[in-house]
């Protein structure tokens, strides 16, 4: 199974040395994509200077967002004929440990989503508004667009690139966070075999969320225009 992870950041100086360090000590054999948006606080800088053999930089010239990124890096895994990609946070939320979890269940599924919101799962130092805000997002995710998981924002993934071979990543305009939910979508409508395995997010103790009211306005209108657009 050769397989990518795809690491985007901006400004995550203080959290990117930690995380490409353990992943590469971890799973030698599993490659990093690492997608920069120029980040003023060095990050790119410091992340080269690890010589990490398995690692590849891409270094934007702007600030694109999430969406964009990970288009890049699935673009990136589909043209070096990799077999999964993953997608995952930099800022240390998502469990190292938990990458094997998600490739093992992948020899059997086309998507596998690290869900926070299903039994075994769970958020570490979470406020309780933070929490129902991601719980009433993927619940109005789940209604609206008729889909059976229960962490629809999760970025902690793992795609079969056969089947993302299938998706015209240039009709995806979302930059946001909604951009995971589109993609399961997506996929879900292709009939793609898709499971959700728990997983812990702890929030991050270094840096700033880069989760904004905008963005999750962009996801709900995205939702509700999806939702009225399928009922006709």
């Amino acid at each position: 199974m050769k397989t990518l992870i795809v690491l985007p950041t901006y400004n995550e100086g203080g959290n990117i040395t930690r995380v490409l360090s353990e992943l590469n000590r971890t799973y030698p054999n599993v490659d990093i994509l690492h997608i920069d948006d120029n980040s003023p606080d060095g990050t790119a800088e410091l992340a080269n200077e690890l010589g990490i053999e398995n690692y590849r930089q891409i270094r934007n010239f702007r600030k694109n967002g999430l969406g964009s990124a990970y288009k890049q890096g699935f673009k990136y895994a589909i043209e070096r004929n990799y077999d999964f990609v993953i997608s995952m946070d930099s800022d240390g939320s998502h469990q190292i440990k938990s990458v094997g979890d998600l490739i093992e269940k992948a020899k059997n599924y086309d998507l596998v989503i690290g869900s926070r919101w299903i039994t075994g799962g769970s958020v570490v130092n979470w406020p309780w508004y933070r929490k129902a805000i991601s719980k009433f997002g993927t619940k109005y995710a789940k209604k609206s667009l008729k889909l059976p998981f229960n962490d629809l924002t999760s970025g902690f993934k793992i795609y079969n690139v056969n089947l993302l071979k299938k998706i015209n990543f240039d009709e995806v305009e979302s930059k946001g966070y909604v951009f995971q939910i589109q993609m399961v979508d997506s996929m879900f409508r292709m009939g793609a075999k898709i499971t959700e395995i728990p997983i812990t997010f702890v929030e991050r103790e270094v840096g700033k969320s880069k989760m904004t009211t905008g963005i999750a306005l962009e996801a709900f209108k995205w939702c509700t225009k999806e939702r009225f657009k399928r009922k006709n």
